[in-house]
């Protein structure tokens, strides 16, 4: 009998562990199939110009003003930190290298990434999930209107094409941030900082921080699509679903970053 009671703490800790893992091989089961069929409805017809091209302005346009700032504080704040690290090993000259190399490899695409997160993401998951507790998919699904067709094919495919654009702005506008950063406050000279930074960049570092931000518009997109579609009922599925979508596409977008690095960069 004593042996009994002592197992069976352990086999209830042992059901919790096998379901909460079948649980998220489950989940990621469904995520999966829902990014498979949100690609297959995008390459194939009917496709609604009206929502991309709405799309294409809320994922890309709208997320400029956001982007650019956000890049130009966080050039001109690495310059800083690089410089005084630098200057206790003599090497304050590598300011506009490591900027140039910092920004582009990883945190031009990284700060998009998380930047899309925080505002598209979350704006997806709510107005899907706004739609499904109004119903307003199932009255597209009277109409005869695929939703993953309607509402999530567009969404992802204008995250596919726009968040590399707003890579390559975040990118030039950091670059930016450290230049001015450092002829106005560390003293370098503007034409040589500019040559520095030109010579250290190679075409992989390019390619790399725009294949991240295709990657990064994918998940954040899709991650918004999918907790939407899938949300609770009522103003707490909605919150829930909101919540959700940002801090899944947050992680992901991090794990894919460090994924492409090692695929890009590794010896």
């Amino acid at each position: 009998m004593s042996t009994t009671r002592a197992a069976n703490p352990i086999l209830r800790l042992l059901a919790r562990l096998g379901a909460a893992v079948l649980g998220t091989f489950a989940a990621v089961g469904r995520l999966t199939l829902f990014t498979l069929s949100t690609f297959r409805h995008i390459l194939t017809p009917p496709f609604y110009s009206r929502e991309f091209f709405h799309a294409l302005m809320n994922v890309g346009y709208l997320s400029l003003p956001v982007v650019g700032l956000t890049a130009l504080f966080t050039g001109g704040a690495l310059a800083l930190q690089i410089y005084a690290g630098g200057a206790r090993f003599s090497a304050e000259q590598v300011v506009p290298q490591i900027v140039a190399l910092g920004v582009v490899r990883e945190l031009g695409p990284v700060m998009v990434g998380l930047m899309m997160a925080a505002r598209v993401t979350s704006s997806i998951a709510a107005e899907i999930a706004t739609m499904k507790v109004t119903e307003q998919i199932d009255a597209l699904v009277t109409l005869s209107t695929n939703p993953m067709k309607y509402l999530t094919a567009p969404r992802v495919l204008a995250g596919l094409l726009t968040v590399p654009f707003l890579v390559a702005v975040g990118d030039t506008v950091g670059v930016f941030g450290g230049w001015f950063v450092s002829i106005k406050s560390l003293d370098f000279n503007s034409a040589t900082y500019l040559k520095n930074t030109i010579d250290f960049l190679e075409m992989p570092d390019i390619v790399s921080s725009l294949v991240k931000g295709a990657a990064f518009g994918v998940i954040a997109t899709v991650m918004g699509c999918y907790f939407g579609m899938n949300s609770g009922r009522g103003a707490q599925g909605v919150g829930q679903a909101t919540k959700s979508s940002v801090v899944a596409a947050a992680v992901l977008i991090l794990a894919a970053n460090f994924l492409l690095t090692q695929a890009f960069f590794a010896a």
